[in-house]
């Protein structure tokens, strides 16, 4: 028996026993009077009034599963308490608990019919010629069941409106593995594609043109595998491993140049600047500039592309142009449009993307650094 360990019970068993136990000690010391004093009832009817006490109260245990049974409950048998008791205990007590239990569990209509019902019928006992309780202390339990049931209900919003930014911030971060599954995989496998096409059309005719287009397969898909293990990563459970590759910044666009470069596109990098932007800030660059070069890959490979990147003071500006020569651009926006333009929003920016009047296509975004300053 040393190393035994005795079981709790549920947190939420054990706040419901609290509040029926402490409900209970507070109503048996205002009742001690029907034990300890003077007799002014037989012992049987002190026995039924303590009854009806230890019902009351251990009821309010099964308040947070049925709240408005219980809370009817507690009404009745408080009401017969005080009907039959020769001492005014503090049963009330458990009428105002079970009430704002009513009011949290999100029952606001029936705790106000509960309420009305119980001023009512406390109402209706003084008229009878109860002398306990007058006109000013009716009035008082007006307030004090009006104000518990308000605070029933302001809990009832708060935990309603936390479960929503609970609901919301998981759909934001849904859409965000989605945006970044978009990314790394329409990158590579574009890139792949093209340097498969080239490895066919040039291995009888140039077999080491054709073989480093094999060897540029390999790295991209390496590379995918990478990233993909880094973004699902965040869809780990909380005992597994977690990656230790840093997420994507501004270093990495120099790789995604190369990497369109073994895969036949002509490109040109410039990067002039010496601020040192946010991560969530490089990580959206990053990611710009890849969907740019896979978009280029798809629909204009033979195209020559310009990659700039400005580190500014205030902002990092990133921009993509190709002059055209290839495949005709889509028509309209896509996903991976749209995508790049939420990730420039969400960090309070901006990015244009559309023909330029010279021909090709230009990507243009301004990604601010100061929506990050005060999570720092």
């Amino acid at each position: 028996m040393g190393g035994s360990l005795i079981p709790l019970p549920p947190a939420g068993r054990a706040r419901d026993a609290a509040l029926a136990g402490g409900v209970f000690a507070v109503v048996a010391v205002s009742s001690l009077k029907s034990l300890v004093g003077p007799r002014e009832e037989p012992w049987a009817a002190t026995a039924f009034d303590w009854a009806l006490i230890l019902l009351a109260c251990g009821a309010l245990f099964f308040a947070r599963r049925w709240p408005v049974a219980v809370a009817g409950l507690v009404l009745v048998t408080t009401g017969a308490y005080y009907v039959t008791s020769l001492h005014d205990g503090g049963l009330m007590i458990a009428v105002i608990a079970a009430l704002y239990a009513v009011a949290a569990g999100g029952r606001l209509q029936a705790a106000v019919v509960l309420a009305a019902l119980t001023v009512i019928t406390t109402g209706a006992g003084t008229l009878l010629g109860n002398r306990d309780v007058n006109g000013v202390a009716l009035f008082m339990l007006t307030g004090w069941l009006v104000a518990v049931v308000a605070l029933g209900w302001v809990r009832h919003s708060r935990l309603a409106y936390l479960r929503e930014a609970e609901r919301r911030a998981a759909g934001e971060e849904r859409l965000r593995i989605a945006r970044e599954l978009h990314d790394v995989v329409g990158h590579h496998l574009s890139l792949i594609n093209v340097q498969a096409g080239t490895s066919l059309h040039r291995f009888h005719r140039d077999p080491a043109q054709g073989e480093a287009a094999l060897a540029a397969i390999k790295a991209s898909s390496r590379e995918a595998l990478r990233d993909l293990r880094a973004t699902l990563g965040v869809l780990r459970q909380a005992d597994e491993e977690a990656p230790t590759a840093p997420p994507p910044a501004l270093d990495g666009i120099g790789g995604l140049i190369g990497t369109a470069r073994a895969a036949g596109l002509t490109v040109h990098g410039r990067l002039t600047g010496e601020a040192e932007p946010p991560t969530e800030v490089g990580l959206a660059a990053y990611r710009i500039v890849q969907e740019s070069l896979t978009n280029v890959s798809r629909y204009a490979a033979a195209a020559e592309v310009t990659v700039s990147v400005e580190r500014g003071p205030g902002a990092l500006l990133v921009e993509v142009a190709d002059d055209g020569r290839g495949a005709a651009a889509p028509a309209g926006p896509g996903s991976g449009v749209d995508g790049m333009r939420e990730r420039a929003r969400a960090l309070g920016g901006e990015l244009t993307a559309g023909p330029r009047p010279g021909g090709g296509f230009l990507v243009r975004a301004r990604l601010p650094y100061g929506n990050e300053a005060p999570a720092r």
